[in-house]
């Protein structure tokens, strides 16, 4: 982006609010000409600190609003010039403080999902594989209620939920569910035997 004005309709707009919020015309022509004579200046200076051509028209932006609800009059002592950077400087270093944070969060974030990520360990993958294959076959060869009754305990549903689904009563499902889990374990067990 060139250092060019901002879109007319932010001037429009800063217009349309002065003018809803008190009828004093001068205050909007103050403000416009001090908008025209610094927005070059102050969007080189933000440009310069964060870099990011797109990020300085906002921070200038912000920077300019800030002016404009300060509402400085044409007869005060106020040195305009030196009060836009000061904000504009703040404004970049709040926002290079906040991309600083981020970017080491999100790397941090990126590191740990690395490490944690199965894809950096081939063994474990190849046995969390099998050991879903082995899974899948022992649920397939058991009696289709306890298959279901341990599918749906290992989803996460409650005793209470499990005995609606399956229309039993709901003091039957803990030793239903001991019972299909042993059969469980006793058949995964023979399958890795017999696979070894």
């Amino acid at each position: 982006m060139d250092e060019s004005l901002p879109h007319e309709s932010v001037l429009h707009f800063m217009k349309l609010r002065k003018r809803n919020n008190t009828p004093d015309e001068s205050l909007i022509a103050v403000f416009e000409s001090l908008f025209h004579e610094y927005w070059a200046p102050i969007y080189r200076l933000l440009t310069r600190m964060v870099a990011d051509p797109a990020e300085a028209e906002d921070l200038a932006l912000e920077t300019f609003l800030r002016l404009y609800k300060h509402h400085p009059a044409p007869n005060e002592e106020f040195n305009t010039r030196s009060w836009l950077q000061r904000v504009a400087a703040n404004l970049a270093l709040q926002s290079i403080r906040s991309f600083k944070r981020r970017e080491r969060y999100e790397i941090n974030a990126g590191r740990d999902a690395l490490e944690a990520a199965p894809q950096n360990h081939p063994p474990e993958i190849l046995d969390e594989k099998e050991d879903r294959r082995f899974v899948r076959a022992v649920l397939a060869q058991m009696n289709p209620r306890q298959a279901e009754l341990l599918v749906m305990r290992h989803s996460g549903l409650a005793y209470k939920e499990i005995a609606e689904a399956l229309s039993l009563s709901p003091t039957s499902i803990g030793p239903l569910l001991l019972r299909a889990e042993r059969e469980f374990e006793r058949q995964y067990r023979a399958l890795t035997e017999e696979k070894k």
